[in-house]
């Protein structure tokens, strides 16, 4: 018994149709297999990228020193709030967790909160996963190997940004996840539903902000042609602007908007606002602000900036202290959001606009 045979590429049997042959254009080289487009190409390169950073040192490494780092002041933070009086902190005690920073050494000193530790080290999380992005690519001489697959040119930048933020939304999830889990099981304060849905604004909140400095990384990785000065840069501006940025706004604040020896109100209020405008131009400080406002719904518009008229003040001091529904919190950082979006935005377009105009040699 013979089964029917299936054609193979071979010979044309005499009599049998041919297949139709589209002609070939003018100047075109004629192929028997067209080269597809991927629809999504940069899902592709972003489904690499994901998993490379994944099985990689540096995500365990990050991983490990920031838990280790975020517990160790979790823990003082946690006794302080389960013998804490009723009165001593807001309500949604359980975000206090998040923003609350424990004094120890008899009061002395006072440990950073979680959300005032991950505004100095999340910067470090953009600028290691996004500092060799394409830089390495280029060194290792992959780059061209690369562009010259059926992919779109944008398709590699867009999925490198994507993986990142896949990444670093991974790292944010687990560390958040795991300091939920201890302050349940340490304080037995189980989350309302209302503070859940403030915490995941605030997991958004924090991944614009890294998302900030991963765009930053990706300029200095299309921009710079060696990793190691990418890497320069990056976490040189990290050291200027989060660890030496509370020296230095200081010093600008007394020469542009001094506030001693001066006696008009009016004046002291006007110079008073400025300073204030002056230390928001730090992306970290925009993050604290919203962080405070998102966590602690007690924080009322005076507690985060100072009004710049004299009827603002009155108006200040008659509100009546209350706990803030979210979305009164959120009309409160609706401006550090928007601001951290924008500079993140106009960062990823430079990086985008500068490798789209690079040219790649093999």
């Amino acid at each position: 018994m013979t089964t029917p045979s299936t054609p193979m590429d071979g010979p044309v049997p005499a009599g049998a149709p041919a297949a139709p042959v589209r002609p070939a254009r003018e100047g075109e080289i004629p192929s028997r297999r067209e080269r597809s487009v991927p629809y999504a190409g940069w899902l592709v390169i972003a489904r690499k990228e994901f998993s490379d950073h994944l099985l990689s040192a540096r995500f365990v490494i990050l991983l490990i020193v920031i838990g280790i780092a975020a517990i160790v002041p979790l823990y003082f933070a946690a006794d302080a709030i389960r013998n804490a009086a009723s009165g001593s902190l807001p309500s949604a005690r359980f975000l206090a967790l998040f923003w609350y920073g424990p004094p120890v050494a008899n009061g002395q000193v006072t440990l950073p909160s979680v959300a005032g530790f991950l505004a100095i080290v999340g910067p470090l999380l953009g600028l290691v996963f996004a500092f060799d992005a394409v830089n390495g690519e280029r060194a290792a001489g992959t780059l061209p190997r690369l562009l010259s697959q059926p992919i779109h040119r944008d398709d590699v930048i867009n999925g490198k940004f994507t993986a990142g933020l896949a990444i670093i939304g991974l790292v944010l999830v687990v560390i958040v996840a795991g300091i939920a889990a201890f302050g349940i099981i340490r304080i037995g304060i189980v989350p309302t539903a209302a503070e859940i849905l403030r915490l995941l604004l605030w997991i958004v909140l924090t991944l614009i902000y890294v998302s900030l400095w991963l765009a930053f990384g990706m300029v200095l990785s299309v921009v710079a042609r060696s990793a190691a000065t990418s890497a320069l840069i990056g976490f040189g501006t990290w050291v200027f602007l989060i660890i030496l940025g509370g020296l230095i706004v200081p010093l600008v604040q007394g020469l542009v908007a001094p506030l001693a020896g001066i006696t008009d109100v009016g004046t002291y209020l006007q110079n008073k606002g400025l300073q204030e405008l002056i230390q928001r131009v730090l992306p970290d400080e925009q993050f604290r602000e919203a962080s405070l406002v998102l966590l602690n719904p007690q924080v009322m518009s005076r507690d985060i900036s100072t009004p710049t008229t004299i009827g603002g003040i009155a108006q200040a001091q008659q509100q009546i202290p209350s706990i803030l529904s979210l979305d009164q919190s959120f009309i409160l950082v609706w401006p550090q959001v928007v601001a951290l979006v924008a500079v993140m935005v106009a960062l990823f377009a430079i990086a985008y606009v500068k490798f789209m105009r690079q040219e790649v040699r093999a």
